[in-house]
């Protein structure tokens, strides 16, 4: 077996240590004990704390895209299954979630210059059903943008009261309650 290279074991170790605590926990002597080398080597591969946290948020940020949009039938189905991609992230990985969505970082993507041309390995997925939803007559011609934000948002806002603790409802009637805001978000905007 071949072991990883060091860069790579240096940045597994942020993610898991991310993953599971968030990302104040990520330290560089943490992250050094659990790539099994010592602080000093970190910086061979990452000048500082925040480089090795935007390269764990770029990667993390393809890996996670890479597995959304995945269901296909027509639009009610597509959208369906990005919720689903959605609340599986945030309800399976909440500190990953709030890291690369909520979290105050520095170089993080803003609206809506960043999320235009498919800049946004989530974020891509919603537009380009918002898209195809236009052009096929479903919603109504529109910014294409700001219809995605109209969908993500609200359902962001619900996933921020849940895991704050201020919505109490099962996981499964929360997702639910996700679903039954969506859309009728989308019967306000359907052609």
């Amino acid at each position: 077996m071949t072991e990883q290279p060091t860069g790579h074991r240096i940045a597994a170790a942020a993610l898991a240590i991310l993953v599971d605590e968030g990302a104040e926990a990520v330290t560089m002597r943490r992250v050094a004990t659990a790539a099994g080398i010592t602080p000093m080597a970190i910086y061979k591969h990452y000048p500082d704390r925040l480089a090795l946290l935007r390269s764990v948020a770029d990667a993390a940020f393809g890996e996670v895209g890479g597995t959304w949009g995945r269901a296909g039938g027509d639009f009610r189905a597509r959208f369906d299954g990005l919720l689903d991609d959605f609340l599986d992230f945030a309800l399976g990985q909440p500190h990953l979630y709030a890291f690369l969505l909520t979290d105050r970082r520095e170089q993080a993507r803003r609206f809506p210059q960043d999320f235009g041309h498919g800049a946004s390995p989530l974020y891509r997925h919603v537009v380009k059903a918002v898209e195809d939803g236009m052009r096929d007559g479903i919603l109504r011609a529109d910014d294409p943008l700001e219809v995605a934000l109209s969908f993500t948002s609200s359902t962001q806002g619900l996933v921020q009261l849940y895991l704050g603790g201020r919505i109490g409802l099962p996981e499964k009637d929360f997702r639910e309650l996700c679903r039954r805001t969506a859309w009728r978000i989308f019967d306000g905007i359907k052609a």
